[in-house]
């Protein structure tokens, strides 16, 4: 992702947010979203029926480690907000996953190296951003891989986890990124964040963030977002009051 996504496309993502994956040929294009649904831990329904579906695969919306949190920022493009982020973490002695663009990984070197020298892991977000499941095979093959082999040649780092964009995916899918070595993360939170020109508040940011916490959570958020770099550090602070590691 180059630049900021489109109207249609952004609404397109809104929607995934909202609507919990159904069952279809293994073929099919879907779009994950955790739902609004939620089990007795607050968990998103959702993101379970993700993981007890396609787990087979290494694909997964939650972890099994219901004390933690697992903080993920989707890097399509830089906005000046990754710096302040990173300085928060470091603060804040929180370790998060980035996922990166091919256009990221070549043109912020800086900030790249400062997230592996900071103990971050780096995932796979697509060489250009494209929608997975329409890719056939050996397309798949060089979105994912030409990227895994930029990163390790240019930065020594060798990635392990992938975040198909917009959730896009199918069980083919997921299963050749399996094959490739790769394990999918979804997500059981995510907000409206990444529209930079109208900008969630922060206060009610801040709030969803904070009561959505449910044990074995991976929270969606975009870097390109001033909100999240204003109220991170008070979010840290209300997931660990909650008795959360993260």
């Amino acid at each position: 992702m180059k630049k900021p996504l489109s109207i249609t496309a952004a609404a397109l993502c809104v929607a995934m947010l909202q609507l919990p994956s159904i069952q279809v040929e293994a073929s099919h294009k879907l779009g994950y979203g955790q739902g609004t649904a939620v089990d007795s831990n607050n968990c998103p329904t959702g993101a379970l029926d993700f993981n007890s579906q396609y787990g087979k695969y290494d694909a997964y919306a939650t972890t099994q480690d219901k004390n933690r949190i697992i903080l993920t920022f989707d890097q399509g493009y830089e906005n000046g907000f990754t710096a302040p982020i990173l300085d928060t973490l470091k603060e804040k002695n929180v370790k998060a996953i980035f996922f990166l663009t091919g256009d990221y990984a070549k043109k912020e070197d800086v900030l790249v190296k400062r997230m592996i020298d900071e103990g971050h892991i780096l995932g796979n977000h697509g060489m250009t951003h494209a929608s997975l499941p329409e890719l056939n095979p050996d397309e798949l093959s060089e979105e994912v891989m030409s990227l895994h082999e930029f990163v390790m040649e240019k930065y020594g780092y060798e990635m392990q986890y992938l975040r198909p964009p917009c959730g896009e995916y199918s069980e083919d899918m997921l299963m050749q990124c399996q094959k490739l070595g790769y394990k999918t993360l979804m997500w059981s939170f995510a907000y409206v964040d990444w529209e930079t020109d109208s900008q969630p508040d922060k206060t009610l940011a801040l709030e969803k963030m904070s009561s959505s916490a449910h044990g074995g959570a991976i929270y969606l958020l975009h870097s390109v977002s001033s909100t999240n770099a204003a109220v991170l550090g008070e979010a840290i602070d209300n997931l660990r009051s909650q008795g959360f590691i993260l």
